[in-house]
């Protein structure tokens, strides 16, 4: 399969992720909360398959060590939507830590560091 496809899924959930994520810890009303955490939860899934897409036609299977970096980052990223529900007190600290968990995986997929 050609790899601009898995680059535009990708691209694709993780805006449709971003966007809902931020939206539920704008606005955590309960009235929300099902129909956020059904897309904040196949957008996740959507990363996943594409980026493991994208790994097996770029890198044939081999995993890099960035990508354990960034996988840590889609997982905790993944969970903020949850926990805005969960946990709405604790908003802007969220909101902070989702800034740096999407800073940290742009620095992974741009820098390489590994």
């Amino acid at each position: 399969m050609d790899p601009n496809i898995y680059r535009i899924l990708h691209v694709f959930a993780l805006l449709v992720l971003t966007a809902h994520t931020y939206m539920a810890l704008a606005n955590p009303a309960p009235e929300n909360r099902k129909l956020t955490l059904i897309v904040t939860g196949v957008a996740a899934l959507l990363m996943l398959v594409s980026g493991f897409g994208l790994l097996h036609v770029v890198y044939h299977d081999q995993i890099p060590h960035w990508i354990w970096v960034k996988a840590v980052c889609w997982l905790g990223f993944s969970a903020l939507a949850g926990l805005a529900y969960r946990r709405a007190q604790l908003r802007g600290l969220l909101s902070f830590v989702g800034l740096v968990l999407l800073l940290v995986a742009l620095l992974m997929v741009y820098a390489r560091p590994f």
